[in-house]
């Protein structure tokens, strides 16, 4: 086979490494003219990257690159939809606009306590395609799906997990109905005995569960697990109390609830093990991470909050006074109710960083918050001036609310930049 492969970051490299060990004949069309390739590969690197893709077998995008920009005359997939297609063993897929990393991941420790072989992919994890040939048909199969990786699959996996869906990716998507609509896909192929657990109190998720033709199980509303009476709930079984998880905030209670729901047949309705894995369950690196203590203040880095609702979140999992970080570039969001969760939520002070500093002001400002300081423009500036507006028994969240581009190259390098200027006070 010929194929080319688009696009050359984690994904493109998995799908090279997949395709080659069948023999295939390999070309790289990447936007970066100074993408590094293997030897064995021809390369059309570059502005032009999307031309000259006729005379392929296959083309093979990455998430980043919209399926209608690709004009060739050969079939087009993907690693995810590969996988999917190919997968001998169940797949239980989340998605979302946020939490989903979260959840996938405790999806996967609960199994795992439950005695299950586990393989991790999608945004977290491994590309899938690298673990495939590993995977045994009594395995379990978890991935974490964007709406870019769900766009164009045609498999729809055994459990799907829809968390809250509100407007992300509008600078990618063109417009909610598109965005939606990919997610939907986690549902749209299922089949009569598979499972679609959604999030009732959100209009896109639970519409988009109506799509499945298998069992639709709500969570945080039985029959799936709920917090009733300080406790987390499913089947009349207490997990734990809602005060012993081992993740911080009040969302998180939500993302735990759609975890439990989605393993808890595949646990052997057994609470033991999914109790366990919730209590010691702390969360992934750059989501409401503790980033130390210094002088009686504590620090966290959500530098993977990169939309409104997520910094929302975040300042209502304080009661206490906090300094927030906000700021970034721009996804097309809106700040309005954000501006307002500031302005009741106990916030000391506001520092506002990137490009959309301003923007950020004026709604602070229309709330009625005017404690800001606006545009340090590097992270030990950014943390100096946190540090100095904080009190002893305070929170320091970071948590942008916006992307990361402009100051940083991306949510991980602003997160630990910011957990390095708190080491260094220690």
């Amino acid at each position: 086979m010929k194929i080319a492969i688009i696009g050359f970051g984690t994904e493109g490299e998995a799908a090279y490494r997949y395709w080659k060990a069948q023999g295939a004949d390999i070309a790289v069309h990447d936007v970066n003219p100074d993408t590094r390739l293997p030897a064995d590969v021809d390369g059309v690197l570059g502005p032009d990257y999307l031309q000259k893709l006729d005379g392929y077998d296959l083309i093979v995008r990455s998430p980043g690159t919209r399926p209608d920009t690709i004009h060739g005359d050969a079939p087009v997939t993907s690693v995810t939809r590969e996988f999917m297609k190919q997968c001998p063993a169940p797949i239980i897929g989340v998605t979302g606009t946020k939490g989903k990393g979260t959840t996938a991941s405790l999806v996967s420790e609960i199994l795992k306590q439950a005695g299950k072989q586990v393989w991790v992919g999608g945004n977290i994890g491994v590309p899938p395609l690298d673990f495939l040939a590993q995977v045994k048909p009594e395995d379990v199969v978890v991935l974490e799906l964007s709406s870019f990786q769900l766009m164009d699959v045609e498999t729809s996996p055994h459990i799907a997990v829809c968390l809250m869906i509100v407007p992300e990716h509008m600078n990618w998507h063109p417009n909610m109905a598109e965005y939606v609509a990919a997610k939907g896909n986690l549902f749209r192929f299922q089949q009569a005995g598979d499972m679609a657990v959604y999030h009732p109190g959100n209009e896109y998720s639970a519409k988009l569960a109506e799509l499945s033709p298998g069992k639709r199980v709500p969570y945080l509303r039985a029959p799936g697990a709920e917090v009733r009476d300080g406790q987390i709930v499913i089947d009349d079984e207490v997990i734990c109390g809602s005060d012993e998880v081992g993740l911080v905030g009040p969302h998180n209670l939500e993302n735990i609830c759609a975890a439990v729901t989605a393993t808890w047949e595949l646990a052997g309705c057994d609470p033991e093990p999914v109790r366990r894995a919730v209590k010691a369950f702390k969360g992934l690196e750059h989501r409401l991470e503790p980033a130390g203590e210094v002088d009686g203040v504590r620090y966290y880095d959500d530098s993977f909050s990169t939309t409104p609702e997520t910094a929302v979140a975040a300042i209502a999992s304080f009661a206490g006074p906090k300094v927030l970080i906000l700021g970034g570039s721009d996804k097309q969001s809106e700040y309005g109710e954000l501006a307002r969760a500031v302005a009741r939520g106990n916030v000391r002070r506001v520092i506002l960083i990137g490009d959309m500093a301003p923007r950020l002001r004026h709604d602070l400002e229309a709330a009625g918050f005017t404690d800001i300081t606006m545009g340090p423009r590097t992270m030990p500036e950014i943390a100096k001036i946190a540090r100095e507006a904080a009190q002893k028994g305070d929170v320091v969240l970071l948590s942008p609310a916006c992307a990361s581009f402009g100051l940083f190259t991306n949510y991980k390098e602003r997160g630990d930049q910011f957990k390095a200027a708190v080491a260094a006070w220690s």
